[in-house]
């Protein structure tokens, strides 16, 4: 992963990208950080760590498009206990339980692509054994062993 970038936000909702030196949107944001890239807002007047807020924000404009982010009885259960424990349950397991459920997407991606190479390999030897079987050869070769004289008639 590459160093984090910089974003400043300004009062006109723009953000500015400090390594690149142009304005970007929230949608240019979004795919860097699902290219790998970890960013950090600042608010540009006061210095303040906006980042979580920009992120959400991302998260609320593909929602829009989409119509849909979380259940709305989840949303129901977020708003009636706010700060109080879901806070702490964001901080502490949220974070852990997705990183845990991509690590386990990825070693089974991982294996199942194995499977799959293995499973071609074996296609592709099974063809060449059987190229050179035929069924009928242990028929023919004990019918050719009869007919050419493998026994005489006296």
């Amino acid at each position: 992963m590459t160093d984090k970038l910089i974003l400043k936000k300004y009062t006109n909702r723009r953000l500015y990208d400090t390594r690149q030196s142009c304005y970007v949107t929230l949608s240019e944001v979004a795919e860097q950080i699902r290219n790998g890239q970890e960013v950090q807002v600042l608010d540009a007047k006061t210095k303040e760590d906006v980042t979580s807020f920009i992120l959400t924000q991302i998260l609320l404009e593909e929602a829009k498009n989409k119509q849909f982010l979380l259940p709305p009885q989840l949303l129901h259960t977020i708003i009636q206990y706010g700060d109080n424990v879901l806070l702490e349950f964001f901080e502490n397991h949220l974070q852990k339980t997705i990183e845990s459920y991509l690590s386990q997407k990825s070693s089974f991606d991982s294996q199942f692509k194995k499977w799959l190479e293995v499973g071609m390999d074996m296609s592709e030897m099974a063809q060449k054994g059987f190229k050179n079987v035929n069924p009928m050869q242990a028929f023919f070769r004990d019918f050719t062993k009869s007919s050419s004289g493998g026994e005489k008639d006296e």
